[in-house]
């Protein structure tokens, strides 16, 4: 049981990231209206996703990860995709995580020992590159933290809050813009994609693997709830004044003190998964590329530094591009592999319902190519 609660907080925690603190801002935009009916959709095909790569890894060797995967029932090509795919997914999200981990954490501690934002993210930053030497177990363990703190912040804003609430900030005044229509898409993917740990996941099962089928539904709702509790809270306390961040938007209605623990809430959310993603990707040169140990760690934490460094700072737009392109070509490759794994029938009623994901996940990778050139 210790192992699948530690592989559950380490999924969940993991997926609940830096995509939470644009979904109140969204909302304010489009209504929560479009926000259920995209967490309905987009929720069921992320969990679909997930079982089916969950499949293909019960049936593959162990100590792989999607590269390594594609190459053995895609070949060359797809291990090519897959790699590019999975390394500028996770430079992305990497480097989403230090934008807003490093504001957060700039917000906290600037007003009692000064400084600026680039020497708080480098903290940030090194934080998370050092954590990342201790392995698997100990992250499970900050996720699991993380997972709680979140449901201690939850309760201390509904408690401070609950007298500000109002209803009707869930529903943004006028008609909505065609323009802001697919806006929820890309973040929405990004906020619940955390397929890429499903190998990790199974090795954290050990001899529990047959669990694995049953976690993921479970890990993926918890983020799911939770993301919707949140908007509650924040879009309704505080309206048309929500910020891109969510959490300092609060500070005028809440107080200091609310959004000083917010902001530890934010800083210990972000650098769990930052933890966890960096990890992985370490593991994706180490073990898919053979790199030697050190070079793999560094490749795999440096190069969302230097994207930080040269200016690369909007982190809406960085997690749309990540979830509405990278992760739906990943999403494209795991449903390629399961028709292989399972030996689906061309014609057959399975094979047409994984082809119309390919679709629509092709329909999102150029809407949001679209609208980040535009």
């Amino acid at each position: 049981m210790s192992k699948f609660i530690y592989a559950l907080s380490t999924l969940s925690g993991t997926i609940i990231g830096v995509g939470l603190f644009s979904l109140p801002y969204i909302t304010s935009k489009v209504g929560i209206w479009l926000i259920l009916g995209y967490f309905l959709v987009l929720g069921s095909i992320v969990i679909i996703i997930h079982l089916l790569f969950g499949e293909v890894a019960l049936k593959t060797p162990d100590f792989l990860r999607l590269p390594g995967y594609a190459k053995i029932y895609l070949g060359k090509w797809g291990q090519k995709i897959a790699l590019l795919s999975a390394i500028f997914g996770f430079w992305g999200a990497i480097l989403a995580y230090l934008i807003i981990g490093g504001q957060f954490l700039t917000a906290l501690l600037r007003p009692v020992f000064g400084g600026n934002d680039i020497s708080y993210t480098f903290i940030y930053f090194s934080l998370g590159a050092i954590l990342i030497y201790f392995g698997i177990k100990t992250i499970a363990k900050v996720e699991l933290f993380g997972l709680i703190l979140f449901f201690i912040i939850v309760t201390v804003i509904f408690f401070r809050g609950f007298p500000l609430l109002k209803i009707e900030n869930l529903f943004p005044v006028g008609s909505l813009k065609m323009s802001l229509l697919f806006l929820p898409y890309g973040p929405i993917l990004f906020s619940l994609w955390g397929a890429e740990l499903i190998p990790e996941i199974e090795e954290i099962l050990g001899k529990e693997k047959a669990l694995l089928k049953k976690l993921i539904p479970i890990a993926i709702l918890i983020p799911i709830i939770l993301y919707l509790i949140f908007i509650f809270f924040v879009l309704g306390i505080t309206g048309k004044a929500t910020s891109e961040e969510a959490i300092l938007g609060l500070g005028n209605f809440l107080g200091a003190d609310v959004i000083r623990l917010a902001l530890l809430f934010g800083i210990f959310v972000t650098l769990t998964s930052f933890i966890t993603l960096g990890l992985t990707l370490k593991k994706v040169f180490w073990y898919d590329l053979k790199v030697p140990k050190n070079i793999a760690f560094a490749i795999a934490c440096f190069p969302p530094l230097l994207f930080f460094l040269i200016g690369f700072k909007n982190f809406i737009s960085v997690i749309g591009l990540v979830g509405g392109v990278m992760l739906a070509i990943n999403g494209i490759l795991i449903i390629l592999m399961y028709q292989i794994v399972k030996k689906i029938p061309r014609f057959s009623l399975t094979f047409f319902l994984t082809s119309f994901l390919i679709f629509i996940f092709i329909l999102g990778i150029i809407y949001q190519i679209y609208y980040f050139i535009r």
